[in-house]
């Protein structure tokens, strides 16, 4: 069964990655990039400040930052313990596959795929109330966790499971930060 499921991950990631051209890479290269993301981020950052107070923004920011440890944390530990090989790294498939990054450190759980999708539903959650149409954050993680079977560093099996690491972890924070911070926040709110 284990076999079966690691050949469909070679072969969907094959299959998905030989889909590439070379006059996409210069955009995809970008979106794997986290910095090319930063305005998002701050995007990010002005729509919690504008839908809450200094305190409540304050220990939101806080709650992201912390989730962001916790998330790149648990994904070295996985990687660590995992050590699967990447795809450009693997020889049995990195001679017919399109490379376009060569990273050379471990493949199980992709930490872009972790951590996007961790960090969009807290902020997704944070702010459903306030802004309805917040959901259209989730394209930076389909794009961003796609991205790396793109440029041939992850198979999707990683990405999948980074994905469902990364949504269950931004909901324990969303739940952690409304059991243990948020009466917090509500305390003196005029100040």
């Amino acid at each position: 069964m284990l076999k079966k499921l690691i050949d469909w991950d070679v072969d969907t990631f094959v299959y998905l990655n030989s889909l590439g051209s070379e006059s996409y890479d210069s955009f995809w290269s970008a979106i794997t990039t986290i910095t090319t993301w930063i305005p998002l981020f701050i995007i990010f950052f002005i729509f919690i400040s504008l839908n809450n107070t200094k305190r409540e923004t304050f220990f939101k920011t806080l709650t992201v930052i912390l989730l962001i440890l916790f998330i790149t944390t648990v994904t070295g530990l996985t990687k660590e313990f995992f050590q699967r090989l990447r795809p450009n790294n693997n020889e049995a498939i990195n001679t017919f596959i399109r490379i376009v990054k060569n990273p050379g450190s471990y493949s199980f759980f992709s930490g872009h795929s972790s951590s996007s999708f961790s960090i969009t539903t807290l902020i997704v959650l944070f702010l459903r109330k306030q802004v309805k149409w917040c959901w259209v954050f989730y394209l930076w993680p389909l794009l961003f966790a796609y991205s790396r079977i793109y440029v041939g560093v992850h198979y999707p099996l990683d990405i999948l499971v980074g994905t469902l690491v990364g949504i269950s972890s931004g909901i324990l924070f969303y739940k952690i930060y409304g059991k243990l911070i948020a009466p917090y926040t509500k305390l003196n709110r005029h100040v």
